[in-house]
């Protein structure tokens, strides 16, 4: 049983487990004391002092995020010395940052913002220097504007504890301490993934995706293109928080109809290309389970894993599935089967993805990903964000618009394609393919809920046929490194396994809108599962959609046709 301890915040009396800090006893109370350096799921830095308390005895003020609870502890939170300590934590801070919110890009969603109106402040009474820095935007995905950076450290744990990648770090001293890659090179030079996890947790716009709407934009008002757009799982269950609506509310239909009313010619499912690729994926696997392939087989359809592995696991690339991820896949089709369908030039047709992840941006512009000659298969990815800020431009009241259904065929899906946004989503839908087409028989039972949930590493034992297929799921990095390290050193006896990149899987992505609440995450994992309850058909085998595209242009399953649209070779990379 939980040792608890007797405290009183605020004139309240309460009982808090022992290991607990004064914040997580002020938050009991019910009682909001700002924070910045504070992150309820990375380690507690007390850096940034903001959230600073009164505690009876205490020689002064404490940072509550990392000051423990005692028996009988008196704590105040609003004396006159605690507001005057935050006002000048927070002055200081502005007076050496950046007096450009109104086109800054968190400008009215930015943590020191709000503090900053919170506490009142109307006057900045000292006035800094300014740090110089270069802005770092040298690659796809993310843009670092270090001037905007309050030291609060959260990307550096982000990056260390939740990814195990240690991009970032402290440098210099004083008033020139900076965050920064080792060497202070870019992030196209250092051992990025590009998943975006740093500028997830930023308070700030210190880090932030790389925005491609004006080209978006763009290409809706040439009339020369035919512009496509398609839209992720995870994107579905995430898109109505950013426009006003609670956590994972299922807004699939009114975001069909917003994407329309901004003025794309179709509106497709990126789900159509996820059944697609369990057909090529399961087939890749089936074919190596028979041919003594090199297993265990991984998914590849996280880009933030992918460049995880050619980086740090270049040894273990053999592993990975070829099959392209369903972002590519359906890019591949737009500028082919699509093109020739409608008899629209491929260089004509301009694809957009609508992404939960900013790593998908650095996917799309891979040399690998042209399948025509004529550029990339997907010329543009926007995140979640920048979906919700493009429909706010254009004046859409999201909560009045009425659903509206896909076009098809690239909108027709199945449940299986809807949970791939979810970790061990593309693993059980998997599963549900390949044990059909291996035994021939219907499965009693399609739900596998041994690989749900959000544990950091997931196994199972799955019958297939005669087969016992042993799977695992892992979701960060930082967990995905735990499985790679079994299988250099000959410890995994996994037949398949599936990672992805960001927390709780793409629903956790870099570019979904910003929570500090894990809770958040698990609305949205729940609210997956449901548009896959709901859906008519929950195995991509049943895709009328797709097994036409078989059927009429592709051929067979990890044929000749489709191995040349549809899957790709991983390499190496050599950064940092």
């Amino acid at each position: 049983m939980m040792e608890m301890v007797n405290v009183i915040i605020d004139g309240q009396r309460l009982e808090v487990p022992k290991t607990a800090t004064v914040l997580e006893a002020v938050n009991k109370a019910g009682i909001k004391i700002p924070t910045l350096c504070y992150h309820p799921e990375l380690r507690p830095e007390g850096a940034c002092r903001v959230c600073v308390v009164e505690v009876e005895g205490a020689r002064s003020l404490v940072a509550s995020c990392v000051y423990p609870v005692n028996e009988g502890m008196v704590v105040k939170t609003n004396t006159a010395a605690v507001r005057e300590a935050r006002r000048m934590v927070v002055e200081l801070l502005l007076a050496n940052h950046p007096k450009d919110c109104f086109t800054c890009a968190r400008n009215l969603n930015c943590e020191l913002q709000t503090i900053a109106a919170d506490l009142g402040l109307r006057d900045i009474r000292f006035e800094g220097a300014r740090k110089s820095i270069p802005i770092d935007n040298n690659n796809p995905s993310l843009v670092r504007e270090q001037e905007k950076c309050i030291l609060c450290g959260r990307c550096i744990r982000a990056c260390s504890e939740r990814q195990g990648v240690h991009v970032y770090s402290f440098v210099h001293r004083g008033f020139n301490t900076n965050v920064a890659p080792a060497f202070e090179v870019g992030l196209d030079k250092a051992p990025c993934t590009y998943c975006g996890q740093c500028a997830a947790v930023c308070p700030t716009a210190a880090i932030v995706e790389k925005d491609d709407t004006k080209g978006v934009w763009a290409a809706i008002s040439d009339p020369n293109k035919h512009v496509v757009v398609q839209t992720a799982p995870a994107v579905r269950v995430a898109l109505g928080e950013a426009l006003g609506m609670g956590p994972g509310s299922i807004v699939t239909g009114k975001m069909v109809a917003a994407l329309r009313d901004l003025g794309f010619d179709k509106v497709f499912d990126t789900d159509f290309t996820a059944d697609l690729t369990i057909l090529e994926e399961g087939h890749e696997f089936i074919n190596r389970l028979n041919n003594r392939g090199k297993l265990p087989m991984i998914t590849s359809c996280s880009p933030g894993w992918v460049n995880f592995i050619e980086i740090m696991y270049p040894d273990l690339l053999e592993h990975l599935s070829t099959a392209k991820s369903p972002q590519q896949m359906f890019g591949a089709l737009a500028k082919t089967y699509y093109a020739e369908k409608c008899g629209i030039k491929p260089e004509n047709i301009v694809s957009v993805a609508v992404m939960p992840c900013t790593a998908k941006k650095a996917e799309a512009a891979r040399e690998e990903m042209d399948s025509t000659g004529t550029g990339q298969d997907v010329d543009f990815v926007i995140t979640t964000r920048e979906l919700a800020r493009m429909i706010k431009e254009a004046g859409i009241d999201f909560n009045r618009i009425q659903a509206e259904e896909y076009d098809a065929p690239l909108g027709i899906s199945t449940g299986a394609g809807v949970i791939f946004g979810a970790t061990g989503g593309v693993m059980e839908a998997a599963l549900r393919t390949v044990a059909e087409v291996v035994t021939g028989k219907e499965l009693e039972c399609i739900d596998f809920h041994a690989v749900r949930g959000m544990n950091g590493v997931k196994e199972a034992e799955v019958p297939v046929g005669d087969l016992t297929v042993k799977v695992a799921v892992a979701h960060t990095l930082a967990n995905a490194r735990i499985l790679m390290d079994k299988i250099r050193s000959g410890q995994a006896d996994y037949h398949f396994i599936e990672v992805m990149a960001c927390p709780g899987g793409c629903i956790g992505g870099g570019g979904q809108p910003y929570s500090t609440c894990g809770d958040i995450r698990q609305k949205r994992i729940n609210s997956i599962y449901e548009c896959d309850q709901c859906s008519s058909l929950r195995k991509s085998h049943q895709n009328p959609a797709i097994n036409e595209l078989y059927d009429t242009w592709l051929g067979k399953p990890n044929g000749e046709k489709a191995h040349h649209l549809l899957h790709t070779h991983y390499h190496p990379q050599k950064r940092g």
